[in-house]
């Protein structure tokens, strides 16, 4: 099993509790971390935007990341919501094989 991390920008926490329950329930990710109180600025629609965010780090397979994305895109607000996954290069070897014991497989 190869593990990644995946990050996930939302606009506020409501929204980001409820992604990250929806991932989990759905074992598309084994954990979700939620960060409060970031601060995005980006370029949109030909300007340059500063607005607040919260930050999702999820911990999943390589191989869900087609099936989570779709879903992410399914219940996220923004059209173009960020979802990008790293690869895990080395973990505690027990906490990598409970995340393969909670996805899918």
């Amino acid at each position: 099993m190869e593990a990644i991390v995946v990050y996930i920008t939302v606009p506020n926490e409501k929204e980001a509790v409820a992604i990250a329950k929806t991932l989990v329930s759905e074992k598309l990710a084994g954990c979700v971390n939620i960060i409060k109180d970031i601060r995005s600025i980006y370029h949109w629609q030909g300007k340059i935007e500063d607005d607040p965010e919260c930050l999702l780090i999820l911990k999943t397979r390589k191989g869900l990341f087609d099936i989570l994305k779709k879903r992410v895109k399914e219940i996220h607000t923004y059209s173009v919501p960020e979802i990008i996954a790293l690869p895990i290069i080395m973990g505690s070897e027990d906490y990598l094989n409970w995340l393969q014991e909670v996805t899918l497989a």
